[in-house]
């Protein structure tokens, strides 16, 4: 159980310095019993207490790195129920499974896939995040083959399935020092997977028939020299699912209960067709999935899910905001139509999809306001002509063109006197919404 705040007081120095950057030790112990706070902190903390609070400062949900490298995908580490209330940390990954089973054609299909599955949305890359290989033949030769041919053909983390300890050996072997996650250690032979898994430093999961089983597993596995775990979710319906997920978080969060404290993959179910698989993915994406396994990988499917699993994963306390500055937008020339935006993301991609589509080239300059909208930001005072001007005067846009026209927002109409005194530029009242302005811009070109 974790410490309370009095209990870890009493192992700090108590010089209430503020080294540390909190006034008080004891609020300091308060921070770390919510963990708010890391104990390493605090400079003056003796050995004997830095290893008698390790355990009580540490994120209730190991971190667990999966790959190697610039290769590699970062799980767990989260410490809250609900988003708002801080922020999630590792976003769940999504893994196609690749069978041995499979013909090659097949087999390669799959790999293009997810290699083409790719797509921008306000400037993060979406995609498939590693490759999942089960070993369903039984054959380490022809499960070695098959984790080669993905492994020269990919650089994603891996996930290597199977029952037969020969037939996951034969394929750790081929992947060398990079991490792969082994699949799936259970009561009947989770010792022979253990020590593979710590013979080739590989993070292990871990399944049981119920959570105590699964809680006593991972103890028996720590204590055998494995430290990085996920947990394998067992569930029969979609439903028992959620619940499952819900308690696991519950258990480690609230109550801090380390032997369940590890990122959660989901399995695909037997039987179910691609729409039903999708449902288990965004139930493991809004509550709480590590990983998520597909069989199939249609952008139909996908898709939505990214956009999903973004909206859940953007921190809500920082808007996601793009660079302040000049953007030029379908190689504009010095005739081209210049207009301004907010950083916002959502709003300055927004507006970029419908300058490109109307094929018009065009200069956009972009205003920090803090990641605010074009509306919002001009109600709080952070979005002004003086503001407007001062990234005019500082893109260099004004070398790029030789007229003197600037395009701006309609919803900021009334900035237009004072932006015009203090530019010199003729104003343009734009469209009140980005998409009008593919009409705008041809009306305005012509």
């Amino acid at each position: 159980m974790a410490l309370t705040a009095i209990e870890i007081f009493k192992f700090l120095p108590k010089t209430n310095c503020g080294k540390c950057g909190v006034p008080t030790c004891l609020a300091f112990a308060m921070k770390i019993a919510n963990k708010q706070a890391e104990l390493s902190a605090c400079p003056d903390v003796s050995e004997d207490a830095m290893a008698t609070l390790a355990e009580s400062s540490a994120p209730p949900q190991r971190l667990v790195t999966i790959g190697a490298d610039d290769n590699k995908i970062e799980l767990g580490n989260e410490t809250e129920l609900f988003r708002h209330e801080k922020k999630f940390f590792h976003q769940t990954a999504f893994s196609l499974l690749i069978e041995d089973t499979e013909s090659d054609d097949d087999i390669q299909k799959k790999l293009k896939e997810a290699a083409d599955l790719k797509v921008e949305r306000i400037g993060q890359i979406l995609e498939v995040d590693m490759i999942a290989l089960k070993g369903s033949s039984g054959d380490p030769a022809k499960f070695e083959a098959l984790v080669n041919t993905v492994k020269g053909a990919t650089s994603k983390p891996l996930m290597l399935i199977g029952d037969n300890v020969d037939v996951l050996g034969a394929g750790l072997k081929v992947c060398g020092s990079n991490r792969p996650l082994i699949y799936s250690a259970n009561a009947s032979n989770w010792e022979d997977l253990a020590k593979l898994a710590k013979e080739h430093s590989a993070p292990l999961a871990v399944t049981g028939a119920t959570l105590t089983e699964l809680a006593d597993l991972t103890q028996k596995i720590k204590g055998a020299g494995v430290e990085d775990m996920v947990v394998g979710l067992n569930y029969n319906s979609y439903g028992e699912a959620l619940q499952r997920l819900t308690i696991l978080r519950r258990l480690v969060v609230k109550k801090t209960f380390r032997p369940l404290g590890y990122p959660i993959v989901m399995m695909p179910r037997e039987g179910v067709d691609s729409v039903i698989e999708g449902v288990q993915t965004a139930i493991a994406v809004m509550k709480y999935g590590g990983i998520a396994v597909l069989k199939d990988i249609e952008a139909w499917k996908m898709f939505p899910l990214f956009t999903l699993r973004q909206n859940i994963y953007t921190d809500p306390q920082i808007p996601l905001q793009v660079q302040e500055g000049l953007y030029e937008i379908n190689n504009p020339t010095e005739d081209s139509p210049l207009m301004f935006t907010t950083n916002f993301s959502l709003t300055y991609f927004t507006v970029q999809g419908d300058v490109e589509g109307s094929k018009i080239p065009s200069y956009i300059i972009v205003i920090n306001t803090e990641g605010l909208s074009v509306m919002t930001a001009f109600a709080a005072d952070k979005l002004t002509a003086d503001d407007v001007v001062k990234v005019l005067d500082s893109s260099g846009v004004k070398d790029k063109i030789k007229h003197k026209k600037l395009i701006i927002p309609g919803m900021v109409a009334r900035m237009s006197g004072k932006l015009n005194e203090l530019s010199g530029f003729d104003i343009d009242v734009g469209p009140r919404e980005s998409s009008g302005l593919p009409k705008f811009l041809k009306a305005w070109s012509a």
